[in-house]
């Protein structure tokens, strides 16, 4: 039997495993995790964190104290490469970890190809913390200046993070900021046309700006330059463009998609080598491209669990259907939302009630694992 697995990230595709980890202990495996936070943050209540109707404590899940009391090594950093020919995991840190069995959730990241002089007041929405560090300096800035806030990008994350700053401005003490979208292309493109609608008349009912068709060039501290040379001069900024995969695969010579996403087989497991598995964001499902949405992730959990738990043990594995169609419910950040599956679309409270109620019920079955 193989006896060393390495878990690569604690997101939302090792819950199950994470959760079953005294399995593998029990069966003589080691079990090491390295993951870049004590905690994993649920990127689907990120922007109610930034409008402050979670607090952190609420969107988090501890990788670290969970891993620790189940029996497995938690090591501290981030993956920068995989050698998959000495199955040895290299880790920012310095340590090298070696491997019988790796899974990656490494998930994904915002570009930052358009981004110059640092980051300074310029927060990508990606990796969930940076939006805490966002709040804070916006509450800081709020008290003695009316803020001009702008942010890049149209999709999903672009709206629900503009209406979340609406509400978090409107803290007592604060000043109302001015709060832009700069897209490229029209709101929220890839979404049915009622989407649209909705999400377009709630920011427009609050002030917030849709500016569209601003093709950017550059972002620095307080500009944003468009390639057409005008410029927006902006206190806060915020990156949204969309996500790519982590880069460490491609760096490790593993086999990628178009995307630079692990390429895998049905199994979730990498098409070069069989003792490698992934999910989430991080990956490129030969069979059939799947959207970067949670969703996903969560279907992939036991997928991943019964492969790596096969594995080890020498069974058969278990392909991964991702399924029909998936539910969409975006936070609006005023109370409201927009419901989308199949052919019911509505908006209003009882959309974010219903994904207030799901996104809660997620988080309490994985922080349970605490108690």
């Amino acid at each position: 039997m193989k006896n060393r697995l390495v878990i690569a990230g604690g997101g939302h595709a090792h819950m199950v495993t994470l959760a079953n980890l005294h399995r593998f202990v029990e069966k003589g495996c080691s079990v090491t995790v390295v993951g870049p936070s004590e905690h994993h943050y649920y990127s689907g209540m990120g922007p109610g964190m930034l409008g402050k109707t979670y607090t952190p404590e609420q969107i988090r899940f501890a990788t670290k104290f969970v891993v620790e009391k189940k029996g497995g090594t938690f090591v501290l950093g981030k993956v920068v490469r995989i050698d998959a020919r000495e199955q040895v995991v290299h880790v920012d840190s310095g340590d090298r970890i070696p491997y019988d069995v790796l899974s990656c959730n490494l998930g994904s990241q915002v570009p930052k190809d358009f981004i110059e002089d640092g980051l300074e007041d310029i927060y990508l929405v990606k990796p969930i913390e940076r939006l805490l560090a966002a709040q804070q300096r916006i509450l800081e800035l709020g008290r003695r200046q009316k803020l001009t806030i702008g942010i890049i990008g149209g999709g999903p994350s672009a709206v629900e993070i503009a209406g979340n700053l609406w509400r978090l401005t409107r803290e007592p003490g604060l000043q109302p900021a001015k709060i832009s979208i700069l897209t490229s292309d029209t709101l929220m493109p890839h979404h049915p046309a009622g989407v649209r609608a909705k999400a377009r008349f709630s920011l427009k009912r609050r002030g917030i700006e849709v500016v569209e068709g601003c093709r950017v060039h550059k972002i620095r501290a307080g500009q944003v330059t468009e390639t057409s040379g005008k410029t927006h001069d902006l206190d806060i900024i915020f990156v949204a463009i969309g996500v790519k995969p982590s880069p460490v695969f491609a760096a490790s010579g593993l086999p990628v998609g178009p995307d630079g996403g692990l390429l895998v087989n049905r199994y979730l497991q990498s098409v070069a080598h069989e003792n490698i598995f992934g999910g989430g964001d991080c990956i490129y499902f030969k069979e059939s491209p799947l959207d970067k949405v949670g969703v996903y992730a969560v279907r992939q959990n036991p997928v991943i669990y019964h492969n790596l738990m096969a594995t080890l043990d020498t069974g058969p594995l278990q392909p991964f259907e991702p399924g029909g169609a998936y539910l969409l419910i975006f936070n609006l950040g005023d109370g409201t939302g927009i419901f989308h599956k199949w052919w019911l679309l509505f908006g209003g409270r009882l959309a974010f009630t219903i994904k207030d109620y799901v996104d809660r019920r997620f988080m309490k079955t994985f922080q349970a694992l605490e108690q």
